[in-house]
């Protein structure tokens, strides 16, 4: 007998029959692989595989098996399900339903938008597979810390989806929290299954995924399958200089062309809805700012040329109602025309069916989104299907080198190449100082377990794996300063609680989520919510939102409304955010994709041009022999080819030894170039100073972070004090050995 059949011998009937009518021939290598782990083992599990290869059916099969060969589990949850978004809570199990239905297993789910009739019925009669988002978890041991040990008393597995987008972060590190806390209150440490399409580094997420379980984390090499893309990539001028490439997006007939045949509206955008014509689509971009863009205008050049308007947008600043309905119409296979413009809120697993194609408003920032999204579409057998779309301005005549590089064109051919070459994914960062974390779970932890010591509070939140680095001295300094700005207070018998500052950020349901939100406005038409913005623009003044464009009618400011009417035309808007960290190991395969003359079958015509003309002004200006480039006057320009960690660093290492350098005025874009002064002796002498000084003083990343600097970045950091945050900086934020190697 085979260990497949072996598996398969060991599954409820039900479950062999859920295999048969779904014409199923055989098990997959993971399913096999994921079974044979949870059945012959007491371990953790880390799953990772390609997007659409039956990774929720791989972890559940034997789940569901288990758990129905413990009678024991019925009076309490049995799997507890954590995933990072409501929507990924509300589709997952959709495919499992019938299975589901067959074992009378329970399924509930648990987050802001569910019903409390739900939730009532789960915490009288406890059962099943319990779904939920991080921060409701984070409300649940805070509000109901007594009904822990009823509700989850017999739990035998948490499992974690997408882990990938949560590795490395606050809210990640929240969730290890959770599953710490909950074993102490239940005795117990259930059993850990981690879900994600894109790990970078095995040991490194099984490591996670393991912190304080005191089990070992089992990760299955996934297969290496040959890669089976439709890619294609394509350049356009913003400004559209060249007739040809109005003429490359092979219209049959274009009503919008003036009598020159340019293309009135953006010759990129056009290509982009030429290549979505008669499909079903996503197309992703990197901001709300640009998804919103990018819609209002893909329906301008539909109502240009007549067409029907198929287009949707999904972003997390839009009302509930508009994300389930683009979700709906995606899903349904009878509608065969729709394309909704995303951010990365459709990028994780949620099961939209079967798409034509994805489209890609300039580049991924990274090989895991990259992946991610590309796995949106080729689900059922076919490959998957990408294009990804770059406009740029026409450098002038007279632009500095750098700005005659694409960067963004050859980070996406290099992504792709390096993952081609390489199945490169980035690594889980590990956060070592979590000192926004470190403030939130405080308070939790003093919020539900009421009056404590301060060394027993030390103790509880210490103890806790994601905040266990900081160390006594660091988390006793953390402590005074709660206690003096009164987030904390101490009692007469010197034990301590919740103070008044504590208290008044803990009656906000924001609390629970330890990412950085805003303090948004609602947008109201007549009485449909449109969503979130969050600058109210004063009356008659318009803005975009869900694609369209609104005129404001009246604000209400203390009940943070905002009325509006529907206009026409177009706008753009801005939130704050955060582009993310991009890898070194990148940067070098962006360098290489400039240099090593390689030809790339996916690049269209346009961008083989485009990336041509790149490598012949970086050839001239002899950018493969030197990282520094002089441009002319006392203007000089440095390609240190790092990630962005390394790269700051750099840039404060450069700032800090100025003087001594002989350099001024030292600016940067993104992390792909740093431009300065010097006279034209000092400059051709910089890289041996830099090396001098390497030599002599080392590289502290300490020492590059002023005294007088309060780096914020996390949504506690406000209350910590600076001194903290500095170190948490030069930790977590500057990175020192690339530099190095780089200047060795």
């Amino acid at each position: 007998m085979t260990e497949a059949d072996k598996i398969f011998s060991k599954f409820p009937d039900f479950i062999k029959e859920f295999i048969y009518r779904n014409n199923w021939t055989h098990l997959r290598g993971i399913q096999i692989d994921a079974a044979d782990v949870i059945f012959n083992t007491d371990s953790n599990l880390l799953l990772s595989s390609s997007t659409a290869s039956g990774k929720t059916e791989a972890a559940f099969f034997p789940i569901i098996t288990d758990i129905l060969s413990h009678p024991e589990c019925e009076s309490s949850i049995s799997v507890l399900y954590i995933a990072p978004l409501k929507s990924l809570i509300n589709d997952q199990f959709s495919r499992l339903d019938e299975l589901l239905d067959m074992t009378g297993i329970t399924v509930t789910h648990w987050h802001g938008d569910v019903g409390a009739s739900h939730k009532t019925k789960l915490l009288k009669n406890p059962e099943g597979i319990l779904q939920i988002t991080p921060e409701s978890l984070e409300s649940m041991l805070m509000n109901r810390p007594n009904d822990i040990p009823r509700l989850f008393g017999q739990l035998r597995f948490v499992v974690i989806d997408e882990i990938h987008s949560l590795i490395g972060t606050d809210r990640g590190n929240q969730v290890i929290c959770h599953l710490s806390r909950i074993a102490r209150l239940i005795g117990h440490t259930p059993r850990r299954v981690g879900l994600s399409a894109t790990i970078g580094d095995l040991g490194l997420a099984a490591e996670w995924l393991g912190a304080g379980s005191d089990r070992e984390t089992v990760a299955p090499i996934p297969e290496k399958t040959p890669l089976k893309w439709r890619l294609g990539l394509e350049h356009f001028y913003i400004q559209n200089p060249h007739e040809e490439q109005s003429r490359s997006t092979e219209r049959a007939s274009a009503p919008d062309e003036d009598k020159g045949g340019r293309a009135l509206l953006d010759p990129g955008y056009e290509f982009l809805y030429d290549a979505l014509e008669g499909k079903k689509a996503l197309v992703f971009s990197n901001s709300r700012e640009e998804t919103e863009y990018v819609t209002a205008t893909l329906r301008q050049i539909c109502k240009a040329r007549g067409d029907k308007d198929v287009f949707l947008i999904h972003h997390g600043n839009l009302s509930a109602s508009l994300r389930e309905d683009a979700e709906r119409t995606m899903k349904d296979e009878s509608v065969l025309r729709a394309v909704t413009c995303a951010t990365v809120t459709l990028e994780l697993g949620i099961d939209i069916g079967r798409l034509d194609r994805v489209a890609q408003m300039g580049s991924p920032t990274t090989v895991s989104a990259f992946l991610q999204r590309l796995g949106r579409s080729g689900r059922r057998g076919s490959p998957p299907e990408m294009i990804m779309v770059y406009r740029e301005e026409t450098p002038l005549p007279n632009a500095p080198l750098h700005e005659l590089i694409p960067w963004e064109l050859l980070r996406g051919i290099g992504i792709i190449d390096l993952y081609s070459s390489e199945r490169f994914i980035e690594p889980p960062r590990v956060k070592k100082m979590p000192l926004s974390l470190a403030f939130h779970q405080t308070l939790s932890t003093v919020f539900s377990s009421g009056e404590l010591t301060p060394r027993a509070l030390a103790e509880r939140v210490l103890t806790l794996p994601p905040l266990t680095p900081l160390g006594k001295e660091t988390y006793r300094a953390l402590l005074v300063s709660m206690i003096n700005d009164e987030f904390l207070e101490i009692t007469e018998t010197g034990g301590i609680i919740v103070g008044l500052k504590g208290e008044r950020l803990l009656n906000s349901f924001k609390f629970y989520a330890v990412f950085k939100d805003s303090e948004d406005y609602t947008v109201r038409c007549d009485g449909e919510e449109i969503g979130t913005i969050t600058t109210p623009p004063p009356v008659g003044d318009r803005f975009a939102l869900a694609g369209r464009v609104w005129e404001v009618k009246e604000v209400d400011l203390p009940s943070r409304l905002i009325f509006v009417k529907a206009v026409e035309g177009k706008m753009e808007i801005s939130w704050p955010g955060d582009s993310g960290e991009i890898h070194t190991k990148l940067l070098l395969a962006m360098r290489d994709v400039l240099f090593n003359g390689k030809e790339y079958p996916f690049l269209g015509d346009n961008a083989r041009e485009r990336l041509e003309k790149a490598r012949r002004v970086a050839k001239n200006a002899r950018m493969d022999e030197n990282m520094l480039v002089f441009l002319g006057g006392q203007s000089y320009v440095l390609f240190p080819w790092l990630g962005t960690r390394s790269f700051r660093t750099m840039k404060r290492f450069l700032q800090k030894y100025s003087s001594e350098l002989g350099i001024s005025d030292i600016q940067s874009e993104g992390c792909c170039y740093i431009t300065f002064k010097a006279k034209p002796d000092v400059g051709k002498n910089l890289m041996f100073g830099i090396r001098a000084i390497l030599e002599r003083d080392g590289l502290d990343t300490f020492s590059l972070v002023n005294g007088g600097e309060c780096p914020v970045f996390d949504k506690f950091d406000e209350y910590i004090p600076p001194e903290l945050l500095r170190d948490a900086y030069a930790i977590d934020r500057l990175r020192a050995d690339e530099i190095f190697e780089r200047f060795e």
